[in-house]
């Protein structure tokens, strides 16, 4: 406050003041509470993290967000990844796991080799079959084995020993490989008979009338003619050789020619050993001379004793 100037005339009328300073109350107060954060999640990706104690694969960042790859190349890569030693990694393999097709797998896979992720070879098995084996790289940087068969297993967790150790399963060798046995020969006849090979080729022709699927071509006849003569041979009746060919047939019936080889070669019956019969003793007969005796002889007359001596010129 100030009074006014002495000897003014005009008097001053109420108060006049005058700020000098700032108003007081612009300052900060150091009793202000502080702004709580807010509760709205930002925008993104929240990650809710949990750790993994088993089932679990290390995985690299470097494959996870690599630039050059795509989403299929790198979901398989992480899919190869986590599978065991030995799995089944080819593209008919993973198109049956995932629905992505062999176009999409082959192009994925091809992807991965480019950039170090996969190398497959192609060796030699002892049986002599080619097999193609795929060897993984977890890090592409990391120096490949000097063989592509070998690999760096991952050291074992330290356990405590169990109590009662389960013994490993046992090994089962591989079955070697066999090739099948060539089917038995036909029969053949001991002997050429132009009739009988005749008889058995309109057999053969004529199997169609029984069954309308045992039509035979001209070169199934000409090769199977001689297993059915061999049967005829053999004193098999016609109507028993057709009933065999012909009857229980399967359903389907896919190489009609190689069914009736199969049975002709193993229901054709034994060779049969025919010896000729003992002669018939000849009927007896009573002499027609005065000593009444009974001799054996194919007509009738007189026995040696009673026959008349034939006279010479």
């Amino acid at each position: 406050m100030r009074r006014p100037p002495a000897g003014t005339a005009i008097p001053i009328e109420g108060l006049t003041t005058e700020e000098e300073e700032s108003f007081p109350m612009a300052e900060a107060q150091l009793s202000a509470r502080v702004r709580t954060p807010s509760a709205v999640p930002r925008a993104g990706v929240t990650h809710v993290r949990a750790r993994h104690t088993e089932r679990f694969t290390v995985v690299g960042n470097h494959l996870a967000q690599h630039r050059e790859l795509s989403a299929t190349a790198i979901g398989l890569a992480v899919h190869i990844q986590s599978l065991p030693e030995g799995a089944k990694v080819g593209i008919k393999a993973l198109a049956a796991r995932f629905a992505e097709g062999e176009t999409r797998v082959a192009a994925a896979l091809r992807e991965l080799e480019t950039h170090g992720y996969l190398t497959r070879h192609r060796t030699r098995l002892p049986n002599g079959r080619v097999a193609t084996r795929t060897l993984c790289h977890h890090r592409p940087d990391h120096p490949p084995p000097s063989h592509p068969a070998a690999h760096h297993p991952r050291p074992a967790a330290k356990r405590e020993p169990a109590e009662h150790p389960t013994p490993p399963p046992p090994v089962t060798p591989p079955a070697p490989h066999r090739t099948p046995p060539a089917p038995p020969p036909l029969p053949e006849p001991r002997t050429t008979n132009l009739g009988r090979h005749r008889t058995a080729g309109d057999l053969l022709a004529s199997l169609h009338r029984d069954d309308p699927r045992l039509l035979l071509p001209e070169r199934d006849i000409r090769r199977l003619t001689p297993a059915v003569a061999a049967w005829l041979e053999r004193g098999t009746p016609l109507a028993t050789v057709r009933t065999t060919l012909t009857t229980d047939l399967p359903h389907p019936l896919r190489t009609p020619a190689g069914l009736l080889a199969h049975r002709l070669t193993t229901l054709i019956p034994p060779r049969t050993t025919t010896t000729p019969p003992p002669p018939k003793p000849h009927p007896f007969q009573e002499c027609r001379g005065d000593c009444g005796r009974v001799f054996r002889s194919p007509t009738p007359g007189h026995c040696r004793d009673c026959r008349p001596t034939p006279t010479k010129p």
